[in-house]
């Protein structure tokens, strides 16, 4: 497992919001991709094999 502190974690260029902190950042490892809440950087995170983040990627871009 991954410790938290081992993750790089970066968001997109185009975040928005009046703050610039409404988005989430993710992490990649080998076979994973971590997301987070941007805001809340402790809080709880998915994790998507690559393959998962690809399909949900287009969605969330559009909604």
């Amino acid at each position: 497992m991954i410790r938290k502190a081992e993750l790089a974690w970066f968001k997109s260029s185009y975040s928005g919001g009046n703050d610039g902190n409404s988005c989430v950042e993710i992490a990649k490892t080998p076979g994973t991709v971590h997301v987070r809440d941007s805001k809340h950087t402790d809080g709880p995170r998915l994790t998507l094999t690559p393959d998962a983040w690809s399909t949900f990627l287009p969605y969330a871009s559009q909604n």
